[in-house]
């Protein structure tokens, strides 16, 4: 099943974004976005790969699942936290995330016996 017309809303929103400003970030009509949006006009992959670099979602993601399911909401706000902020991430910073990141594996590794 294909979501992406619902997906693109979804994340447009969750950004905070009109369709004039998503059309003016990859450089589309406000009218195209719309049409996207309503699936009466088809997405070039071209475009596609402009949304998933956009929205840092993987275009599997964005094309094959419905992200406003709410077993993937917590992964995609936390996606879209680190996507809005990541300007104003130092080196450092990135360094603390990915050390909580590798330990909470380490955990969950050794709870499951791997």
């Amino acid at each position: 099943m294909n979501f992406i017309s619902s997906n693109i809303k979804f994340l447009r929103l969750q950004k905070g974004l009109t369709q004039e400003e998503l059309a003016n970030i990859v450089n589309k009509s406000r009218v195209l976005i719309s049409q996207w949006e309503s699936d009466s006009r088809e997405i070039t992959t071209e475009d596609i790969i402009k949304l998933s670099d956009y929205f840092n979602i993987p275009m599997d993601n964005l094309v094959g699942k419905d992200l406003r399911n709410n077993q993937n909401n917590t992964y995609n706000e936390l996606e879209l936290l680190f996507d809005k902020h990541k300007d104003i991430l130092t080196d450092s910073d990135k360094n603390i995330i990915k050390t909580i990141i590798e330990e909470r594996k380490k955990e969950i590794d050794k709870e499951l016996g791997e």
